[in-house]
Order: C-alpha cells, then structure tokens, then sequence
C-alpha cells in the first residue's frame, strides 16, 4: 500500500515538475532548456556567478523576441531582452513594475525593509521622505566629511607604500568607504582605515559572507516569500541586526540628549523620525519614522555606499593598472582640476570628466549589481504582441549581459574609458548602461557613490602609480558566491609613491 501511494507521488509530482517546465512552450515565448531541479540557474553560487548564468541565457534568447522565458528551480522567469521594452519595464510603464522582487521581512527582520526591498504604497512613501536627503546641496553638505577621511586614508596609502610594494586595494579602498559612509550615515567614527578589525569594517565583512547554510535559506526565501514571511525567516545576521539598530539607537540618543546637529544622514533621518521638514520652507506631512525604520535605511545607506564604491574604485585602479596610458590621462585630469581651482573642493571634484569617464567604464564591465528584477504587480499585456506576463510573475533586466554584448559595446572585454565621451554617449541608447537602474527605482545615492568613487580615485591617482601584481590573475576571477559582482582573493596591486 505505501509502496503504491510512493509510486503515485512520484508520477505526479513528476507530472507536475513537467507542467511547469512546459510554461514558456504553451505561451509560444522562446526559453532556455531548464533542467531539474535547479532550472535554469544550476551552478549558481558553486561554480558559476548569477550575472554569466544570466549572460548564456541572455545569449541564448537573443533575436527570439522582446522576451525570453527562462526557470529559477520550478518557477517561470521573464528576461527583458529589447531595450524598448527595458525601458517600458524601467520607466514608461513603471506601474505594472515597481517592486524588486526581493525578500524582506519587516516583522521579523526590520533591518531588511529598507528603500531597497520596500514594495506598493510603503516604497513609494519611503521614497518620497528620503530623497530630499541625496540633493546636490546635500551632497555638497557632506563633502567636508569625506575630504577628512580621505586625508586619513593618503597618510595610511604613504605609508603602506613605503612598507609593503603590493597592496590588496580592494580592502583598503573598502576601510575608506566604511568610514566615509560611517561618519555619514551613522555619525560615528568607525576608524577602519586604523584598525581592519574595527567593529564597522568587520560587520561589513560579515554582510557580505555568505555560508552554505544561509545561501540555500536565501534562495528559499527569495523563490518563496510568502511562505517564508509565513514562517518568519530572517535573512540578516543576528549580530549584524544588533549591531546596527544598537548604533543608531545610541546615536540618537546621544544626538538628542545633547542637542548635536551634524551635516550627515543621520541627523536627515533623526527629522524624519520626529517628522520634521528636510527643506527650509517646504514643510510636508508625513508620519514620524520609527527607530528602526531609520536603521533599516541607515544600514542600506552602509550596505550599498561602502561596497560598490569600493568594488568600482578597486576594478577601475585594476584596469588603469594595465593601461598606464590612460593611466596617465586619469592623473592629468585630477592635476588640472585641481590647478584651475586651487584645492581639491567640491567644485574641483566635479570637474573631472575623464574620472567619470573611468569610473563609468568600470562599472559598465564589473556593474556590482548585475541584474535588475521587477515582480509583474498587475497582468500586463507586452506592447505589439499577444503576450501576457502574469500578475506575480518575475521579469529580469539582464544588466551584465547588456553591458558586455558586442552589438553595443564592441570588443566588450576591453577597458576604455572613451566609451562614455560625451559623443560616444549621445549615440548610444541610454538603456545599454544601466550600473544604477533606471526609472522611479533609480538608486537614490548615486550622486553619493560618485561622489565618493571620485575622491577616492583622485586622491590615489594625485600621488601613486599603479601596477600589476602576480598575485592577481589577469582577467580576474569573479566570486561565484558572492551577491555582488567581486573578485575572488582580493585585489592586488604595485603601489609606488609619486
């Protein structure tokens, strides 16, 4: 009796698995052959990073159609593949788009509902409170706040030179980036660039760790959501939470206690918890923010401002490391703005075309987030075609395998910074660069991360010369296991003092 009940759960649970993978064939939309159980993503976080698994299918699929059906285990997935369509998904049509298609639980796990992750009505909220805090006057605001830290961070370079011919780049630019956005976002000093065991630099590590255990939870999680909200998985790292939501407790406390004002986030956030206008004269209704709601953004703050500034400084320096030519270009950028405006300030910063130049090729061939998803929120009926993507499905805006096909980028393993020359940029559909997203969810601190990447280059390229190290392969290999798009072992270079 219970062989026979087995055999029939097998059979059907096969029928079922059958049924599924037939979605994209019954709708008459091209796909990738899935394969049991993992899909389409068999490999990812073992042997393969999401963003190449994206590229195959990406190649695959090409030509077929605006969209490409693909499989993430049993579950259907959308591939945005014309760039008309991007940008419907992105923008024209944002509506039918506007959540990520990312996991977050704010009962359980309040630091995870952040800008990011937020969905509906909540995002959209969330988004209108934050973005007076990322103006240009802001920024300008903050601008003193990273010019010290970057004075701490040379002093630390000069030394280090002078001890060590090889420094591991992709650390140190990553202690920098703490403490600017430490003192920023948290109003602390993390003194990272001091100590590489300081508690923000070893939290950061720790975020970005992702053990056996924890990868399957998030897979899980992000497949199953519901359910997973349901049975109340947290995917943030309990000492991570603490950490966080007790700085920011602290610091409020203190700030308030003591009446401190300061020209960071976390005094932006402090209004918001007490529902006070940002701008001077241009009050606004809104609920006061919890504590915790504040932390949530402060921690996201940290999260993205302290890695990808750090990721696309570390590949960038990597690449002019093998180009001293342009090498050399990027330097007289950074002298001549300083020459016209006396010092490093905030306008100098600004005038430095062929650092954006740099910066922007870097982040086009290493983008540290590689794909954009959307969750369809309504049925929504494909442009000029009888095609219908189903409310609750998932489409992905494949961003890597975008920025390294040949047809927009030509020789697209190449560095070259001329890419993004003004000309070169006018001729091109914007949506082939899409490092920051596009739309109502464009990331919110871009100006921030710019800004940061900017200093950051300038600083070193004034009064360094970079050159490979054997201890880096050429071309890197990519840690399949991390959630961002990063190298595996570090980023070694020759560092020689100017």
């Amino acid at each position: 009796m219970w062989i026979y009940l087995a055999v029939v759960a097998v059979i059907l649970a096969a029928l079922w698995v059958r049924k599924r993978y037939s979605y994209w064939k019954e709708r008459d939309i091209p796909y990738s052959e899935p394969s049991f159980p993992a899909g389409n993503i068999r490999g990812m976080g073992r042997t393969e990073h999401f963003s190449t698994l994206m590229q195959r299918c990406y190649k695959d699929l090409k030509g077929k159609g605006p969209i490409g059906g693909m499989f993430f285990f049993t579950n259907p997935v959308a591939l945005a593949m014309d760039l008309d369509l991007i940008k419907t998904v992105l923008v024209k049509d944002f509506q039918y788009f506007h959540d990520r298609s990312v996991y977050y639980n704010e009962k359980d796990d309040p630091l995870s509902a952040h800008l990011f992750t937020m969905e509906g009505t909540k995002w959209r909220n969330l988004r209108a409170k934050l973005t007076p805090t990322f103006t240009s006057g802001k920024m300008k605001m903050m601008y003193p706040t990273i010019i010290a830290v970057a004075e701490e961070f040379l002093e630390l370079m000069k030394t280090d030179a002078f001890k060590n011919n090889e420094i591991e780049m992709k650390e140190i630019l990553a202690r920098f980036t703490t403490d600017v956005i430490g003192n920023c976002a948290f109003g602390l000093e993390c003194n990272s660039l001091l100590d590489p065991e300081a508690e923000f630099r070893r939290m950061g590590r720790k975020i970005f760790s992702v053990p056996n255990g924890r990868l399957l939870k998030i897979f899980i999680a992000q497949q199953f959501r519901s359910v997973a909200r349901t049975l109340r998985i947290t995917l943030t790292d309990k000492e991570v939470s603490k950490f966080f939501i007790g700085a920011v407790k602290d610091t409020v406390k203190y700030r308030e206690e003591s009446k401190i004002e300061r020209n960071d986030f976390m005094s932006l956030l402090m209004k918001l918890k007490n529902a006070e206008p940002l701008e001077d004269g241009n009050p606004h209704n809104v609920d006061p923010m919890t504590v915790e709601e504040i932390a949530a953004q402060a921690f996201v703050f940290f999260l993205a401002g302290f890695e990808t500034s750090s990721t696309a400084m570390s590949y960038c320096l990597y690449e002019l490391a093998q180009n001293i030519d342009l090498q050399n270009k990027a330097r007289k950028c950074v002298a001549d703005a300083i020459k016209k405006h006396g010092s490093m300030t905030y306008e100098a910063m600004q005038d430095m075309p062929y650092i954006d130049q740099c910066i922007n090729e870097s982040l086009r061939k290493y983008p540290p987030v590689s794909n954009l998803t959307r969750t369809v929120s309504k049925d929504y009926k494909l442009p000029n075609s009888k095609v219908v993507l189903q409310q609750g499905s998932t489409i992905i805006v494949p961003v890597y395998a975008i920025q390294h096909d040949p047809e927009y980028y030509p020789d697209p393993e190449r560095y070259d910074p001329d890419r993004f020359a003004p000309d070169q940029v006018g001729n091109r559909n914007p949506y082939t660069f899409l490092p920051f997203g596009e739309g109502p969810r464009i990331c919110i601190g871009l100006r921030f991360g710019m800004m940061q990447a900017r200093v950051g280059l300038a600083y070193l390229l004034k009064d360094f010369r970079f050159t490979l190290s054997n201890r880096t392969p050429v071309p890197l290999k990519i840690s399949p296991r991390s959630p961002i798009f990063t190298s595996e072992g570090g980023l070694w270079l020759k560092v020689e003092p100017l």
